[in-house]
């Protein structure tokens, strides 16, 4: 009966352990690379996800996932620039695009004409509310 138990116990804790260690692995994932777009004047002055007036010229950004108020530094793969910017919006909407950022944000990076870019995404923070 005790070795029972003590099985058991071993097999309840090696159990909690692997969650644990799981729920870690999620957490660490903290940088993506992929596509990013930015997105400017037909959505300045509107609504975003968070409740917040978008505002071009901050430098913010949306994202799928990520918590509002979450600050990610974001380097331009092509050209090694990097910014950091706050996620306070939901998207980007078209497939395999990683994060839509304000224009200035895009602008510092040295992608607005093309639209689009490289992107490394790293989570630094996050932000009490504002």
């Amino acid at each position: 009966m005790k070795l029972l138990l003590k099985k058991h116990k071993i097999l309840t804790l090696s159990f909690l352990l692997l969650l644990t260690t799981s729920a870690n692995a999620q957490n660490k994932k903290k940088t993506q690379v992929g596509v990013g777009s930015w997105y400017g004047k037909p959505f300045h002055g509107r609504t975003t996800a968070n409740g917040e007036k978008y505002n071009m010229y901050e430098y913010t950004a949306a994202h799928k996932t990520l918590p509002f108020n979450t600050v990610v530094e974001v380097t331009n793969l092509r050209n090694n620039r990097k910014i950091k910017v706050r996620i306070n919006d939901r998207g980007p909407y078209a497939k395999k695009r990683i994060i839509d950022l304000s224009y200035l944000a895009a602008k510092k990076l040295g992608y607005v004409a093309k639209g689009i870019a490289k992107l490394k995404v790293k989570v630094l923070y996050r932000q009490k509310k504002r």
